[in-house]
């Protein structure tokens, strides 16, 4: 069971952060003893998570690598998931969830085909032909912009367990207290800043300044801040 460090003065606060990168920033101070460690790396959820990580790799002075998960999303409404699909096809379904909604296998079937489909055209733009690093016996920073369900980083930490990683530390600007149950048994510790409970929990609401990025958006911060190379033509 993870051990959780939070910011007791953040708590249950709105609108907490400038951007991404002003919290990625202030997520270093809570992980200062994994800087210059030579086993660990920082794995980036993109596209949200990549402004927060860059400045998670930069603080720590430890290598940054891209993963992607995707939400699997309601076929009538693409805000909401019933589980999340990895970059190497673990699949997890909220079982409670899909029984209330009554999606039939031939529709979940569908929803993880266009999902793998995604993560295959993102990997290729974010990583190219670049090998995914070997994980095994390091330690690994798992950051986003935050967790809502939870269910996208409980599945990429169960993606990660697969590989033989030391230890997983979740790393997010701030999440809602049910995420932080729901991955808590997959991570070793989980460092957020800003931990909200209530009914209704929004990611957006812990930035003064947030929007989604564009896949382009993503490739230039990479490319900004020295951990991305255009994949060979």
């Amino acid at each position: 069971m993870a051990e959780i460090i939070d910011e007791l003065e953040l708590r249950k606060r709105l609108y907490v952060f400038e951007d991404r990168f002003q919290a990625g920033e202030l997520l270093v101070g809570k992980l200062g003893e994994y800087r210059d460690n030579e086993d660990a790396y920082v794995l980036a959820i993109p596209a949200g998570g990549i402004q927060v990580a860059v400045k998670v790799a930069e603080g720590l002075g430890i290598p940054l690598d891209v993963v992607v998960t995707r939400k699997l999303h309601i076929p009538w409404n693409r805000e909401a998931g019933f589980g999340a699909i990895s970059w190497d096809g673990l699949i997890f379904l909220n079982e409670p969830f899909v029984t209330s909604l009554r999606l039939t296998k031939e529709e979940i079937k569908r929803c993880v085909v266009e999902e793998s489909g995604a993560i295959n055209r993102r990997l290729k733009v974010f990583r190219g032909d670049k090998p995914f690093p070997d994980l095994r016996g390091k330690t690994v920073i798992v950051v986003d912009d935050g967790l809502a369900s939870g269910f996208s980083m409980m599945t990429t930490l169960r993606a990660l367990r697969r590989r033989d990683v030391r230890e997983a530390v979740v790393a997010v600007p701030t999440a809602s207290m049910s995420a932080i149950n729901l991955v808590r048994p997959h991570a070793d510790r989980i460092v957020c800043l800003n931990i909200r409970s209530g009914p209704i929990f929004a990611v957006a609401d812990a930035y003064k300044v947030w929007y989604d990025l564009s896949d382009g958006e993503v490739i230039d911060i990479l490319e900004k801040h020295g951990f991305y190379t255009k994949p060979q033509l």
